[in-house]
């Protein structure tokens, strides 16, 4: 008979193996304890934790944000025990969980005592960045970023360790929310404070350009921002504080005020060197020719850079002797070089004024030299207009010709204005020269002799002369008396008889006879009466046949020499 050498368990035997069993298992699981790395089968990692069966791991339990997987066999690591024997038979295990719940337990107490944290970003999210602490993510929102907002691309802080405070957490929902900010906050205002213990105005303290505006520039000094000003940056005036400083840029400037309480600063760059102009008289001299580049065009002149520390203004009418001149863009270009001669050192406005005209002789002068009043000359028209035309005289005179001294015939002035285009050349007369006023008068239609007037030389007063009837109206008659010489008899002139002064007696084309009786010089009317002739006759006719103090009437004496004449 076979012995049985095994020994048998009894029923308490039993339980209590199973009682320390369960004991061991409870106590195990939801715990982290250490675990061996035994091997690596495909994408999962085999792990020895001490118990009757081994573990599996994922290997992407093993990455970090950003980062590969990177373990050994053999190694040694914490991992979280989920559950013991379980289904299958095996072990779960989990690195990832072992990782977030030691964070969570620095975290918290960093949390707790208010301590910085270090933090990688690996996304930009909505709103912020998500961070990698320790294996826990957190949000930072971008509010939290920085407190001078000098960071514009948040790429540049990607997979780069930060130092964190924790605003935020809720283990439960897994939310934790950091920030960059607070740290920066609390050295700005250690800065902040260092800072104003060892300044006052007109120190002198280096920053950092932060931002740029229309009226100057935002000055970070470490801590403390301050404002230069735009008429701060410089002695001479700029158009725009980019014109001569970039963003990002680090300068030295003066402290100009300084309110403590509000922590305000007046910064100013020019003020660390003396005002050059306090020395113009020194370097620059009424009627000195200088030759500057041009900066600047507008309607009212030319801007120009005399040098670094001074500019100058050339004025519009100093451009040219042109009475009115063109607009100066159409005779100077940016960046042109000018010579020019310094006419008034202007203190108020801080510049040099200048003359670009006075380099030559003033054409006024020359123009009396070359021609005199009543010489003829052939020019080009520069322009017409309604009121007439302007022709090129002498260099830069142009001169005018009105409309209404275009032909003695005002009645066909317009039509050659019409016909006169620009470019054209035309023959004129200069009837005055003023050199003080800078005028000269014109004329075309003088280049003729003045028909009126050859016709008064030719017919003085109570001259008698015949005339074709033009024009008719209610005042009485319009008379051509040839080669473009018109009069008028009015309606009291046209019979000594006023029953007889109606111009319902005459017609247009017939012609009469009139007596000048006079000349308006300044309308060069020219006026006419029939009237003046039958008195004439009248008294030719008395003084004739009859005596003044007869008694008889024009009639009687006329009917008596009737009668004689008949008898003989």
């Amino acid at each position: 008979m076979q012995k049985n050498l095994a020994k048998k368990i009894t029923n308490s035997e039993y339980e209590k193996l199973i009682s320390n069993s369960l004991q061991q298992k409870e106590s195990k699981e939801k715990s982290i304890v250490n675990g061996k790395i035994i091997a690596i089968e495909n994408d999962m990692a085999i792990v020895d934790v001490g118990l009757k069966s081994e573990g599996r791991i994922p290997l992407s339990e093993f990455t970090r944000p950003g980062q590969k997987a990177e373990i050994k066999l053999g190694e040694t690591l914490k991992v979280f025990i989920e559950n013991v024997d379980g289904a299958n038979g095996e072990t779960k295990l989990s690195r990832e969980k072992a990782i977030k719940q030691s964070a969570w337990n620095y975290l918290q107490d960093c949390y707790d005592k208010n301590e910085v944290v270090t933090g990688t970003p690996f996304n930009r999210v909505k709103g912020g960045m998500s961070v990698d602490l320790d294996g826990v993510i957190a949000f930072l929102p971008g509010s939290q970023i920085d407190s001078r907002q000098i960071i514009k691309d948040t790429k540049e802080l990607l997979n780069k360790p930060l130092d964190l405070m924790i605003l935020k957490m809720d283990k439960f929902r897994g939310n934790i929310v950091v920030s960059r900010k607070a740290i920066s906050d609390a050295e700005l205002k250690e800065q902040r404070q260092e800072l104003l213990s060892s300044i006052s105005e007109g120190s002198v303290v280096s920053g950092k350009i932060k931002n740029i505006t229309d009226y100057g520039v935002f000055v970070d000094l470490g801590g403390i921002d301050g404002l230069l000003h735009v008429t701060d940056i410089s002695w001479k005036k700029i158009n725009h504080p980019s014109d001569v400083l970039e963003l990002g840029a680090q300068i030295d400037v003066k402290i100009l005020k300084f309110d403590e309480e509000l922590t305000r600063l007046s910064l100013g760059i020019k003020q660390l060197s003396d005002d050059p102009w306090l020395k113009v008289n020194d370097l620059y001299s009424v009627d000195q020719k200088i030759k500057s580049p041009v900066s600047s065009i507008s309607d009212q002149g030319v801007s120009i850079i005399v040098d670094e520390n001074y500019d100058g203004f050339i004025p519009l009418g100093e451009l040219t002797w042109l009475k009115k001149p063109p607009h100066p863009s159409k005779v100077i270009e940016l960046n042109q070089e000018l010579e020019v001669k310094i006419t008034e050192i202007d203190n108020e406005k801080r510049r040099l004024i200048c003359s670009l005209k006075h380099l030559k002789e003033n054409p006024w002068k020359g123009l009396t030299k070359k021609y005199s009043i009543n010489s003829n000359i052939d020019t080009e028209v520069v322009n017409v207009v309604d009121f007439g035309i302007f022709v090129k005289v002498h260099e830069e005179i142009d001169g005018m010709v009105h409309v209404s001294d275009l032909s003695w015939n005002e009645e066909t002035c317009s039509t050659i204005l019409s016909d006169i285009k620009k470019g054209d050349i035309v023959k004129v007369k200069i009837l005055d020269i003023n050199v003080e006023k800078e005028r000269i008068s014109l004329g075309i239609k003088q280049l003729e002799i003045d028909p009126v007037q050859k016709f008064i030389n030719d017919y003085p007063l109570k001259s008698r002369i015949s005339g074709k009837i033009t024009a008719i109206d209610d005042k009485g008659l319009t008379i051509n008396l040839g080669k473009n010489v018109n009069g008028y008899i009015k309606k009291t002139n046209l019979s000594k008889d006023k029953i007889d002064q109606k111009v319902e007696r005459f017609a247009i084309g017939e012609m009469v006879d009139s007596m000048i009786v006079s000349i308006d010089n300044k309308t060069r009317n020219i006026n006419l009466s029939i009237k003046e002739i039958e008195i004439d006759d009248e008294k030719k006719t008395l003084s004739k046949y009859g005596s003044s103090d007869s008694g008889a009437s024009l009639g009687d004496i006329l009917g008596s020499v009737i009668e004689k004449k008949n008898n003989a």
